[in-house]
Parts: structure tokens; C-alpha cells; sequence
């Protein structure tokens, strides 16, 4: 993948082998079928007309999944991502200190200060559920949940706790603590993880940045070119078939903004980082283009991100962090948000 300016060049993204696959084999077509009951959807006027059809059902929902068994209503669901939303704009309430060092292994560095940031007044009890490590597997995170609702020394409602935490202190009985708990790491750690994902992808596509570029177009093309959701699915539904004659009754539908992200149809350079198209392009209207979803139901944490992106990379920036100039190659595997591994960060003074 070609990437800009100059040392950007010179690094090479390696994507896993299925989405390797995925691009040379179906960028640019509208419809294609991936498995004996999937369909993969990437057209922009297609994906449109699919995505309007209906509203995403509770399995569909990236975050808000039942809960070890147990629904999660849409009320909910907004109820506690505005309360995590209170939690960011009450942490951004204080300037940061100046001292902080963003050096380090990303994306890990920005996930660990962002859960101190959001969350650092609750115990560590509730901070551990941020852990990366949860998402080798959902059988540990349940572990984890269920041994934090069952020990003793359990938050209270009248610590000092972020309103995430209090919804857990308010729980009564074990299994409406477990069902808190688990809607804590499900409230929270997407915050974290989406966010650093994508600052780390942004730092390995295209720094060192322009002085001029600003940091919401290098956010819009990273999400572009490494987009953290890089699929949207779809269960086979009766509204589909009726839609295009290729999507049988039986067949799920799999939305990829990882190929009309990159359609040499819908983008001059579709490869390149280029992060001054934004500047005469709307990323609420551009074809093809849903980093946050559909704009029927756009994803909830957007307003989140952004400015939680653009803080970590003004301070990157004005602190003068680059990547390793040592390190030529980067993974992206196919588990989890769609970014780069890991990226070194260093001081410029400790690059040369």
C-alpha cells in the first residue's frame, strides 16, 4: 500500500491474509458472494438501499450485543453511552498536565491513557475490565466480570467514582452486579480501544504530519484507508431478496467499508494517504464512506471519538513524537478493530 509523505513510504502495512484476499480479489464490485449463505456488499448505492431497509436487531449491534443472555433494550443502550459520554466531557473539563509521555508501544500507550483519563477515579476492581488482554477471549473477560461481582470490597454509591461506576455500585445482588460490570467494559472499553486503534493507525499511515494538515483530516482518512469497523453484518432478512435478485432468502449480508473505503471508483488515489481531500469533502456524504455506520443509524460514540482523537494527536504532535524510523513493517490482523498491531512512538531526539 503506498503511503505519504516520504518516510511514510517507506513502511509497509500487512494486512492479514483474508483481507488481502478480500482486496484483490472483489475491490471494486458491487456485490459479491463470499460464502455458501454470505453475501459481501461494497457498492455504495447497494449498501444504501440494504442499510435503509431496517434497523440494525439487537445481534447486529457492534456494541450492545445481549448481554450473557440478556437483552439489551435501545433505551439502555443510549441511557449508558450518555453516561459514558458525561464521564469524557467531565475528564476533559481540566487541562491535561504538560508532562504527559505518549511515547511508547501504540496502540496499548493511548488505551492505558485513555482509561486513566475517563476512569481514573473508579477502583481498579472496574479499570481492569479496560484490559486488552480480555479480548483474547470472551471466556476470560466473563471470568473476570463474574469474580468482580462475587469478591468482597465492591465499590459503593458514595465513593468517588465516574457515573459508569456508580451505575455498577448501584447494582443489588450478584447477578445484576455481573450484568453491571458487564456493561461497564462494554460501555467504556470501545471508547478506549476504538480511539487508540485509530490514533495508531494515523500515526503509522502518514506521519510525520504537515503543520498545516489539520488533525480532523488525518483522522477522516485514516478512518478511510484502516477503518476499526471494517464490516457491518447483516442477518438474512426477507427485505433483502426483494432489494437484489443475487441475495437469496437464507443469505446474511456483509457490508465492507474495507473495499468501498478504497473503490478507485469513488477515490482519486484510493491508496494513498492523502489527507487533504477532506478538505472540499463531507464525510457525512461521501459516497461509500461510513467509518460510524449508516446515516440511519450512525454508531453512538462517534461524537466521543473525535475529540478524544484530536487531543491525543495535538499532543503527539506538539510533543514532536515520531514513529520508529526503525520499524519498516506493520500487521493489521483480521480479530477485532481493523489497525496496526503495534507501532513504536519514540521522542524525536531518541529516533535519531
Amino acid at each position: 500500500m503506498a503511503l505519504s509523505p516520504a518516510s511514510a513510504r517507506s513502511r509497509t502495512t500487512v494486512l492479514s491474509p483474508r483481507l488481502e484476499a478480500l482486496l484483490r480479489d472483489h475491490l471494486g464490485k458491487d456485490a459479491v458472494r463470499l460464502e455458501p449463505d454470505t453475501i459481501g456488499v461494497a457498492g455504495p448505492g447497494l449498501t444504501d438501499r440494504i442499510l435503509s431497509a431496517r434497523r440494525a436487531t439487537e445481534i447486529e449491534r457492534p456494541t450492545f450485543k445481549p448481554l450473557h443472555g440478556r437483552s439489551i433494550t435501545r433505551t439502555e443502550a443510549s441511557s449508558v453511552t450518555r453516561t459514558i459520554g458525561g464521564d469524557v466531557r467531565e475528564a476533559l473539563k481540566a487541562p491535561l498536565p504538560r508532562n504527559i509521555d505518549l511515547s511508547g508501544p501504540w496502540p496499548l500507550t493511548g488505551h492505558l491513557f485513555l482509561r486513566d483519563l475517563i476512569l481514573g477515579r473508579d477502583p481498579r476492581r472496574l479499570r481492569i475490565l479496560m484490559s486488552r488482554n480480555l479480548e483474547l477471549t470472551p471466556l476470560l473477560t466473563w471470568l473476570v466480570i463474574s469474580a468482580g461481582a462475587a469478591l468482597p470490597g465492591r465499590p459503593k454509591p458514595g465513593d468517588d467514582l465516574t457515573e459508569l461506576g456508580r451505575l455498577t455500585a448501584r447494582a443489588a445482588g450478584y447477578q445484576d452486579r455481573r450484568y453491571a460490570l458487564g456493561m461497564y467494559r462494554r460501555a467504556a472499553a470501545p471508547v478506549c480501544f476504538t480511539i487508540s486503534t485509530l490514533v495508531a493507525n494515523a500515526l503509522w499511515l502518514g506521519s510525520p504530519f504537515d503543520d498545516s494538515t489539520p488533525n480532523r483530516n488525518i483522522i477522516f482518512e485514516s478512518l478511510r484507508l484502516l477503518p476499526p469497523s471494517w464490516n457491518i453484518l447483516r442477518r438474512a432478512s426477507p427485505e433483502y431478496p426483494a432489494i437484489d435478485p443475487r441475495i437469496g432468502a437464507g443469505d446474511d449480508v456483509l457490508v465492507l467499508p474495507l473495499l468501498s473505503h478504497r473503490d478507485p471508483a469513488l477515490w482519486e488515489d484510493p491508496d494513498e494517504f492523502r489527507p487533504e481531500r477532506w478538505d472540499h469533502l463531507d464525510p457525512d456524504s461521501t459516497p461509500g464512506y461510513l467509518p460510524f455506520g449508516h446515516s440511519s443509524e450512525r454508531c453512538w460514540g462517534r461524537h466521543m471519538v473525535m475529540p478524544l482523537a484530536e487531543l491525543l494527536l495535538d499532543r503527539i504532535r506538539e510533543a514532536g513524537l515520531v514513529v520508529d524510523p526503525g520499524q519498516r513493517t506493520a500487521k493489521v490482523p483480521l480479530l477485532g478493530l481493523l489497525g496496526v498491531s503495534e507501532v513504536r512512538v519514540l521522542k524525536a531526539r531518541d529516533a535519531r
